[in-house]
């Protein structure tokens, strides 16, 4: 199967074997403001940038949304494992900051906050499972970005998609 035909992109070098893709999203800008349209599947997103940096602040920054989607993961893996053991966890929440540094460095810092009559241990094994959900994996192993393969038409303005 070609990369087309399994969802997978190719990586730099073309190969894309192995690859199948998990998730897509399509942002849009088409405007002079920097306000992007996002399409998650059948959700719609939007991401802008503050007043103070040029944008018109109608939605969270693009940092914003990185943050959600770690946060949000976090909840979510940590709810699915609760629920499968059968561990009262009635709250999860999952503060997060994105801070920059001295010479351009940043990180991201997370608490998480488990509510529910867990004890020790499951408070535990729950803060170690959130080292490993899907987004923090990706976010901390600084996931390679690679340009897909091209599509093959172009619209009927002339723009080619990429």
């Amino acid at each position: 199967m070609t990369a087309a035909t399994t969802g997978g992109a190719p990586d730099a070098t073309g190969a894309g074997t192995g690859f199948v893709r998990a998730a897509a999203a399509v942002a849009t800008s088409t405007a002079d403001d920097y306000r992007v349209d996002i399409r998650s599947g059948r959700h719609q997103l939007a991401a802008d940038e503050p007043e103070s940096a040029g944008g018109a602040d109608t939605a969270t920054t693009p940092v914003g949304l990185l943050l959600s989607a770690l946060g949000s993961c976090t909840a979510i893996t940590l709810r699915m494992y609760a629920q499968r053991k059968q561990w009262p966890l009635t709250t999860v929440r999952v503060h997060l900051g994105y801070e920059k540094g001295p010479e351009k460095a940043v990180r991201i810092t997370r608490r998480i906050d488990l509510v529910g009559d867990l004890d020790d241990a499951q408070r535990a094994r729950l803060l170690d499972i959130a080292d490993r959900t899907p987004v923090t994996r990706a976010v901390s192993a600084g996931t390679p970005i690679v340009p897909a393969a091209p599509r093959a038409s172009t619209s009927g303005n002339g723009t080619h998609h990429a």
